[in-house]
C-alpha cells in the first residue's frame, strides 16, 4: 500500500470573524489565512451598514476568495451561525428553495449563496470558541473590530 504524503505547502488554515459596532451598524470582517510552510496573510475589510452574522459570512467569503483551489483548507470561525450554517442547514435551505423550515426566506441569502458557490470537499470547517485565548482568532477579532470602527489595522502579508 503506498502512502500519500501531504505537502505541508498544500495546506491553509483560515480564521476568521466578523465584527459590527451596533447590529445593524459600521461592520468589520477579517481573514487570517496560515499555510503550511510558515506564510501569513492578512485580509479585512469595513461595511458602512451590516450585521455581525453578515460580517461572520463575508470574512469566510473573502478568505476562502483568497485561497488558491488546490489546497486542502481548514476555515476556522467562531461563529457557529456560520459553521452550522454552512454545514448543516443549507442543504435544507437549497432542498426547500432558499426558505427556512418555518416557510421564510432564509437570511443573509445573497451571501450564503456566494458560500455556497466557494465551498468544496476541500474546505473542513471547525468551530473554536471566541475570546477564549486563541491567537489567530483574537488577531481576526481585532482586526475586524478596528474596521468596524472605521481604522485601517496594519496587516500582515508574507
Amino acid at each position: 500500500m503506498i502512502q500519500q504524503q501531504t505537502n505541508l505547502s498544500d495546506t491553509l488554515t483560515i480564521f476568521t470573524d466578523g465584527a459590527c459596532s451596533f447590529n445593524p451598524g459600521p461592520g468589520g470582517w477579517a481573514a487570517r489565512l496560515l499555510y503550511g510552510d510558515g506564510r501569513v496573510v492578512e485580509l479585512g475589510g469595513f461595511v458602512p451598514e451590516t450585521t455581525n452574522n453578515r460580517m461572520e459570512l463575508q470574512a469566510a467569503i473573502e478568505g476562502l476568495k483568497a485561497a488558491p483551489s488546490d489546497i486542502a483548507i481548514t476555515l476556522v470561525t467562531d461563529s457557529e451561525y456560520l459553521r452550522k450554517g454552512i454545514a448543516e442547514w443549507i442543504h435544507g435551505w437549497k432542498r426547500r428553495n432558499w426558505l427556512t423550515a418555518a416557510k421564510k426566506p432564509v437570511l443573509n441569502q445573497d451571501l450564503w449563496r456566494s458560500l455556497d458557490q466557494l465551498n468544496t470537499p476541500a474546505v473542513q470547517w471547525q468551530y473554536t470558541e471566541g475570546h477564549a485565548g486563541d491567537p489567530d482568532n483574537e488577531r481576526c477579532d481585532q482586526i475586524a473590530k478596528a474596521f468596524s470602527r472605521g481604522e485601517t489595522p496594519s496587516l500582515s502579508c508574507d
